[in-house]
């Protein structure tokens, strides 16, 4: 008759989670990097219009 070999220690598997997702902010939820660039305070009209120009399709010529 054979000996069963010991059983390994078991890791505990990792609990879900059932919380709500839409109760977390999200990175989108907040005004950070949506378009902004850094020093722009909205004063200048050439700057947003060499923006403009820059960020433009090149379809829309």
């Amino acid at each position: 008759m054979s000996t069963a070999p010991d059983p390994e220690p078991r890791t505990p598997k990792p609990s879900l989670v059932f919380d709500d997702p839409l109760d977390q902010q999200s990175s989108d939820d907040t005004d950070r990097g949506w378009g902004e660039r850094a020093g722009a305070d909205g004063a200048d009209s050439a700057a947003d219009l060499k923006r403009f120009l820059d960020e433009k399709p090149p379809h829309h010529l």
